[in-house]
């Protein structure tokens, strides 16, 4: 068939209702779950986002501190978006808006005109700087570029610019998290490690940790003990800062005079050994004091090693009333273990949150059946298998790393489970699965104040089973029939 202009147009063929039909039972198959596990070539779906994302989080945490995209707007816009729609907050940042022309000839124009009008329209105490694809792609050489920046007056001399190669094609946000906190402290440190010198500091490396609740429940812990401390880096005001009328371009932040002290701190501590490696690494070979490595303090256990290691350290018992906490918390899974008793989850997350998931669920005689990381690692995955193999509702579990949504959803159509835990882009598979979502982790969209509550703790335990346990309740009730529609549960 050929139209007016005399080509060849090829018909479109409708696919029939009937072979819809058939599809769309075929996708639930065993045979198709074979199928979606052998793809190597596409991820559908995936549980991470890319690492300019995390480092743009990392400089939110520091006072005074404008994030700063080495790259196109379009990437930037994506970020800030991201950030954005989770906290429902604004999540300011500025971008050199590269495009063609610098994809040929290199982004330093660019950097140095938005170097020169960022400080002096938006006067930030820091700028930090991190990359997107194009520049990295194109090989731009970002430490000579901001050496040229320097010498050419574009910048002060004396200005912290801390930047971080984060390319979004490897890695993930937490890579990207990493690279930039590690930027941002190398360069506020230099030159302030006093020989001798102690702030009798606790430095608290929190990690990739999107909940604000999480950051205000780790200062009234530390506040309970009576330590003096540092979070390195706090979003806790950021993005929770009081609706007041007043708008504030950067609410919050680690003050940057404390964060380059840290070096002489007393101990420091990062709870999201995942997310700050490198970080960590390098703080063990350059920071003075006592260093820990602990994984985030989700459940009981996790959060008695957690206050454990701060008695130790800081030679304190821990405080009667985190105690009379933890006994609040154990009696509050008393009261709800019948309701998760049993139970059969699939998780996905982040590293650092996974294994805080599945200790919970597993102290809890739940099941976590599916447990699945977009970006994940043989020692994660040892890490995980361990936690499994030291409970007997850990038998039979699967552990499935370098997997997306679309392998989960394949997972839950032939191996059902009865509840999902994990962020807001697995509510299509939970649609499909006809099984509840219950929201933690980054990033949520679709509900509202989540970010505000901690998942950290004693208070954190109360917090995740009272949501989960509550929500089981609630379509026990609106499923049932009338018979068994029942005052107590």
């Amino acid at each position: 068939m050929s139209n007016n202009l005399g080509l060849t147009v090829k018909p479109v063929t409708p696919t029939s209702p009937e072979e819809e039909a058939r599809v769309a039972a075929w996708i639930d198959t065993q045979e198709y779950r074979e199928k979606n596990f052998a793809r190597q070539a596409l991820v559908v779906n995936p549980v991470h986002c890319c690492q300019p994302l995390g480092a743009e989080l990392a400089a939110h945490g520091f006072q005074g501190t404008l994030p700063f995209v080495h790259g196109s707007q379009g990437c930037a816009s994506y970020y800030r978006s991201t950030l954005n729609r989770h906290f429902r907050e604004p999540a300011p940042a500025v971008s050199d808006a590269m495009t063609e022309d610098g994809a040929v000839f290199g982004g330093q124009a660019n950097l140095h005109e938005a170097l020169e009008n960022a400080y002096a329209l938006y006067k930030p105490k820091m700028m930090a700087i991190f990359t997107s694809c194009m520049p990295e792609v194109i090989g731009d050489d970002l430490g000579a570029f901001l050496k040229n920046a320097r010498a050419k007056g574009h910048i002060p001399k004396d200005y912290p610019l801390p930047y971080a190669n984060t390319p979004s094609f490897s890695g993930s946000h937490i890579t990207g998290y990493d690279a930039m906190v590690l930027a941002i402290l190398q360069v506020l440190t230099e030159g302030k490690k006093v020989e001798g010198r102690c702030t009798g500091k606790l430095n608290l490396l929190p990690g990739f940790d999107t909940n604000t609740g999480d950051y205000r429940e780790y200062k009234r812990i530390l506040d309970a003990f009576g330590i003096p401390h540092t979070v390195l880096a706090d979003i806790s005001e950021t993005f929770d800062s009081p609706n007041d009328g007043t708008y504030r371009q950067y609410p919050g932040g680690t003050p940057l005079d404390e964060a380059a002290d840290s070096i002489n701190g007393k101990v420091t501590i990062t709870v999201g050994p995942y997310a700050t490696a490198k970080t960590f690494a390098w703080v063990k070979e350059s920071y003075a004091g006592r260093h820990a490595a602990l994984p985030l303090p989700m459940g009981i256990a996790k959060t008695d090693a957690f206050l454990m290691k701060l008695s130790e350290l800081f030679e304190k018992p821990v405080p009667a009333a985190l105690r009379a906490e933890r006994g609040r918390a154990v009696d509050a899974m008393t009261d709800a273990q019948q309701y998760l008793h049993g139970k059969r989850f699939a998780v996905y997350g982040d590293p650092d949150l996974l294994l805080g998931y599945v200790s919970f669920l597993l102290e809890m005689g739940a099941t976590p059946h599916h447990v699945l990381c977009s970006k994940g690692s043989k020692k994660l995955e040892k890490e995980l298998q361990a936690l499994l193999d030291g409970s007997p509702y850990g038998r039979g579990a699967g552990i499935y790393m370098n997997r997306d949504l679309w392998h989960l959803r394949s997972l839950l159509m032939t191996d059902p489970v009865d509840a999902i835990l994990g962020d807001t882009h697995g509510k299509f598979a939970a649609r499909d699965a006809k099984i509840p979502l219950f929201r933690f982790g980054f990033p949520i969209f679709d509900r509202v104040n989540k970010h505000r509550l901690p998942l950290i703790g004693y208070q954190g335990v109360i917090h995740m089973l009272t949501e989960i346990c509550n929500r089981f309740l609630d379509l026990r009730d609106d499923t049932c029939e009338d018979r068994f529609f029942e005052m107590m549960r």
